[in-house]
């Protein structure tokens, strides 16, 4: 078989205005951006008002192993093969962030006959939405220093600073750094650290918000610091909230793309699976659902993360409601799960994932369960998706979805979707839309009105099967402030390993008899949460000793090599 990049390479692409066209949009509401992508105005909403609504639904997947199991393969191949089922269908996805892409990870398009398209320029900087966010972020953060040299009238506390400086790169380097340096005229020299621009807040906030005057008030929420006195000191104090929106301005649009078989795709907005609440934007899924039977999302990582985040966060602020969700998993994962096995990037796959052994699936498959279990804690229908490898055997499909069905799910269907495209998804395409059919009675984790600590108490037991929550003196101070600040009654976004239910890597399966360690809660008042950092989890990866970077190259005809 071909290899992604063959795949998307040898693909015949079609004008991206014949993609708006076929799903109604005129062309007054789309700005191209070369042949095969173009950004959708927020405008169109105006006129979709009184067209249907069509069905949501969310893909998330068990524990992954590093490699990943294919969680964006099956988000396109199912809007695929919907539409092979004589549905009409629409995929929305994350953008990926450069650092992972240079460094650990291969595409974030999808795979085989089921990527998103052109995928050299999805996964390298696409429309440029990630480095406004940068722009806007570090403007901020300019202010922020400008406010100290000056000593303005917000009376900022240099020691009360919170405000980051953001980029795209993964630069362990930059973790902590300190600024201010090179005399007088070089500004206060104060310690401070770089976040990857997918953490930034502004990103979470891009993605959670309804429109641009949306926008615009979220970023004159976020909280910069404070003040000697102790009051919080946002961007409008510091007057700079206008100015970062305003290079936010395109980046509200979302992006229009296309799978392998020409149907339509929306990538927009990026924050990152284990830091912010790893979903994409809000209005690419409402304009979405006004054009087509069927929307298909895909949120970061485990249902452990993204899809709690997905209901708990990305729910609460917009107001819908999944009809369905679809739980990835691979055979070769739930092996892993028992713990016999290790699955390293880079390494060769140990020979016991890629034979049959029907024990150690067993051993694995209470992540499995839990994560069903996960689900169908917010009242939504799952169906579980196995990703095939040709390694795979009949036997071992045939003992997940049992385990599957005595676990709770509606259905238990194998796909070949990476080989197969569409055509690999149908049974999964027809079983997703009886579940859709299912009535359902969306439940949140927790009441706004909950304590923060109950917040995180009810994650941590409920949704990972910890015994309970290790709070740090600093940590309960930090949440008595900002409940004290009025912030309290915001959602949790927590920030964890995703290789585990629990915040260690290496307590694989479903984990028994552990506490949760919260050693920081953050505020982010403008995208609307308060982020709680649990276990060893850092905000600015790093690139391992072979970058993926060390294979890229681009020839005299500009053909990119070497990318995945």
């Amino acid at each position: 078989m071909l290899s992604d990049v063959e795949i998307a390479q040898s693909a015949t692409l079609r004008p991206i205005v014949d993609v708006a066209s076929e799903l109604g949009i005129a062309p007054e509401y789309l700005e191209p951006y070369g042949r095969f992508k173009a950004k959708v105005s927020l405008a169109l909403r105006g006129t979709q008002k009184d067209a249907p609504t069509g069905k949501y639904v969310v893909v998330t997947a068990i524990t992954p192993t590093p490699l990943g199991e294919g969680k964006t393969l099956t988000t396109i191949g199912l809007s695929q093969a919907l539409i092979r089922t004589g549905r009409s269908a629409f995929a929305c996805i994350r953008q990926p962030s450069l650092g992972p892409v240079f460094g650990i990870k291969g595409g974030a398009a999808g795979g085989g006959y089921s990527q998103v398209l052109p995928m050299t320029d999805l996964n390298l900087h696409l429309t440029g939405d990630a480095h406004a966010v940068t722009a806007a972020h570090n403007l901020c953060a300019a202010f922020v220093d400008n406010s100290l040299y000056h000593a303005s009238e917000v009376d900022l506390d240099p020691y009360a600073v919170t405000w980051r400086r953001v980029l795209d790169v993964s630069d362990r380097a930059l973790r902590g750094s300190v600024i201010g340096l090179g005399g007088r005229f070089g500004g206060v020299p104060r310690e401070t650290g770089w976040d990857i621009t997918a953490a930034s807040e502004l990103m979470a906030a891009l993605a959670l918000s309804e429109d641009l005057a949306d926008l615009r008030a979220r970023i004159g929420r976020m909280v910069v610091g404070t003040s000697r006195s102790g009051r919080p000191v946002t961007t409008e104090d510091l007057r700079v909230a206008g100015a970062m929106t305003v290079l936010m301005k395109d980046a509200i649009m979302p992006n229009l793309l296309q799978t392998t078989e020409g149907g339509p795709v929306f990538v927009h907005a990026g924050p990152f699976g284990n830091i912010a609440h790893g979903n994409s934007s809000i209005v690419a899924d409402r304009i979405a659902l006004k054009l087509t039977d069927f929307v298909v999302t895909e949120a970061g990582f485990g249902a452990d993360m993204g899809f709690e985040k997905f209901v708990n966060i990305k729910c609460r602020t917009s107001g819908m409601t999944p009809d369905c969700a679809v739980l990835v998993c691979t055979i070769r994962a739930l092996k892993s799960h028992s713990g016999r096995y290790d699955v390293k990037p880079g390494r060769p796959l140990d020979p016991g994932l890629l034979t049959e052994d029907l024990d150690a699936l067993v051993a694995g498959m209470p992540n499995l369960v839990k994560q069903i279990e996960n689900v169908a804690s917010f009242g939504v229908p799952v169906v579980v998706a196995v990703n095939r490898f040709p390694t795979d055997t009949d036997a071992e499909h045939a003992l997940v979805r049992e385990h599957a069905l005595a676990a709770g799910a509606v259905d238990a269907v194998t796909h070949t979707m990476h080989a197969d495209g569409g055509a690999g998804g149908v049974d999964l395409a027809d079983a997703v839309a009886r579940a859709s059919s299912q009535p359902v009675q969306l439940r949140f984790t927790y009441l706004d009105d909950s304590p923060v600590e109950a917040k995180i108490e009810s994650i941590a037991r409920r949704i990972y099967g910890a015994d309970g929550v290790e709070f740090t003196e600093d940590v309960e101070r930090k949440i008595a402030e900002f409940t004290g600040m009025g912030f309290g009654s915001l959602p949790v976004c927590m920030a964890k390993t995703h290789l585990s239910l629990s915040h260690d890597a290496r307590l694989k399966g479903r984990p028994r008899g552990w506490l949760l360690p919260v050693r920081d809660v953050r505020l982010s008042a403008g995208a609307g949460f308060l982020y709680a950092l649990c276990g060893d989890i850092m905000t600015m990866p790093g690139l391992p000793s072979r970058p993926a970077g060390e294979n890229m190259d681009i020839d005299a005809d500009g053909t990119i090599v070497g990318l995945f």
